[in-house]
């Protein structure tokens, strides 16, 4: 009995050791490469690109938003530049930092906010450690996503499904409180 319950507390210990170790290597950032992050950057929904699946929405804080719209649309996938802003609902938002700023995370990070009619509140921000408004780890799910998809998740990139159904996301896209609301204003 008591060799189970060594090789148990082994494969728990080496687990957690492993853990740790991808975790300690996913959190550090370069400063030199980390793009400024202002509450400011982030627009309601109708002010930034609509990937041509309908799905997410893109932006590009460096200006290079066309090569951020090629990767988006892309079929095959493709690795987002620096600067390429990320996001399907108003609240969850992915910023993809220079070359070399975290290998763990492909340079992403992720950052939750609370929106409101007067803006953007950044709430939460990291690499690993950020969990969304469903429970959820985003980089927990993201990396999932196949070599090819950059850490994008999609309904056929590898991630796990979402929680909650397609329908349910235009919803919440559509409630995004920074637009300015119209009768023809649909996202």
């Amino acid at each position: 009995m008591v060799i189970p319950r060594f090789k148990n507390t082994l494969k728990i210990s080496l687990m957690l050791s492993v853990s740790l170790l991808l975790i300690g290597q996913s959190n550090s950032q370069d400063n030199d490469k980390q793009l400024d992050v202002t509450e400011g950057l982030f627009k309601c929904l109708t002010e930034m690109a609509k990937s041509d699946s309908g799905s997410f929405f893109v932006d590009n804080i460096l200006g290079n938003l066309e090569a951020t719209i090629e990767v988006a649309n892309s079929e095959s996938g493709g690795e987002y530049p620096a600067g390429s802003l990320v996001s399907l609902i108003p609240t969850e938002v992915m910023l993809k930092h220079r070359e070399g700023w975290n290998e763990g995370t492909n340079d992403w990070e992720f950052i939750e906010l609370n929106v409101s009619e007067t803006g953007s509140e950044i709430i939460g921000r990291g690499t690993t450690d950020v969990v969304n408004r469903f429970g959820g780890n985003c980089f927990g799910c993201h990396q999932l996503a196949r070599p090819e998809w950059d850490l994008i998740c999609g309904s056929d990139h590898g991630c796990a499904p979402l929680p909650i159904d397609r329908e349910t996301i235009v919803a919440i896209q559509n409630s995004d409180p920074r637009c300015v609301k119209s009768d023809d204003n649909d996202l």
